[in-house]
């Protein structure tokens, strides 16, 4: 089965920065599109930054110019460099996969998710 491991989540300070790691492992054949996603208690899991096969990026309009999102192919892994941080950006953080396995499997796959908490 594939699965995603993230890292690099934590609290820090407003101002500071936190870059997000999430390794995809398994009977990779292709890796599409890879994105992270944020998730606040009692709102739904939305959209934050993804990055295509094609190396084109697109970003939510609330991180823009903060968040950067950037993929090595060689190691399947999929990175978040955030950048002046808000406490607004506290949720937790999933890392998403379009991968078609070996043998032909194709899914989309989650992260388990990790904690960013962004203090005053």
């Amino acid at each position: 089965q594939v699965q995603l491991v993230e890292s690099g989540g934590g609290l820090v300070q407003a101002g500071g920065s936190l870059r997000l790691s999430c390794a995809a492992s398994g009977r990779i054949l292709i890796i599409n599109t890879m994105a992270w996603y944020r998730q606040t208690p009692g709102k739904q899991r939305e959209l934050v930054a993804a990055v295509r096969s094609t190396s084109y990026t697109s970003y939510a309009d609330s991180v823009k110019g903060r968040f950067t999102v950037s993929r090595d192919n060689a190691k399947n892994t999929v990175y978040l460099q955030m950048n002046n941080l808000k406490p607004e950006d506290t949720a937790v953080y999933y890392c998403n996969a379009d991968i078609t396995s070996a043998g032909g499997l194709y899914n989309e796959y989650w992260g388990q998710g990790t904690q960013v908490t962004v203090s005053t």
